[in-house]
């Protein structure tokens, strides 16, 4: 039975791609991190670098608007939405964290469109230097993949 059966198997092959991200400036050095991370990693996947387009806001709550108007531009194959989002004295983490995270996952349902949503969420800037370089590279893994995993279902 198993062999009958149609496998999708995971592809990382970006030549063709058109990737929009979305990169929140707050806590700039360690968005600048995942930043850096996920270009490194796109590129390393075959995205051309004429196939990418960055757009900055400030903080983690702008981040859904933008990745909104990306998806209705019909322009992308695939979003990734960039930011760090640090606890600090006061319930405004949750509600970044929260918020943020509802948002971008939203709007990827509602477009139909893969966001590799690589906001951090963390305690402080120390965990959040500890991840930030192998986040925004996972975060361009993630939409290679699940762009070509939806142009295969379409096919």
């Amino acid at each position: 039975m198993l062999d009958a059966i149609k496998r999708l198997e995971p592809n990382l092959d970006g030549q063709a791609l058109r990737i929009g991200i979305v990169q929140a400036r707050f806590s700039e050095n360690i968005c600048h991190g995942l930043r850096d991370a996920c270009l490194t990693e796109l590129s390393r996947l075959g995205v051309k670098a004429e196939n990418v387009t960055l757009a900055t806001v400030p903080g983690a709550l702008e981040v859904p608007l933008v990745l909104q108007s990306m998806a209705k531009s019909g322009r992308f194959d695939a979003l990734v939405a960039l930011g760090a989002v640090i606890r600090g004295e006061t319930y405004h983490f949750e509600l970044v964290s929260n918020e943020s995270g509802a948002g971008v996952t939203r709007v990827g349902l509602d477009a139909g469109i893969p966001i590799a949503n690589a906001i951090l969420t963390t305690e402080n800037d120390e965990q959040a230097e500890v991840r930030m370089l192998e986040k925004g590279a996972d975060a361009a893994r993630v939409a290679v993949e699940m762009a070509n995993l939806q142009s295969a279902l379409r096919a």
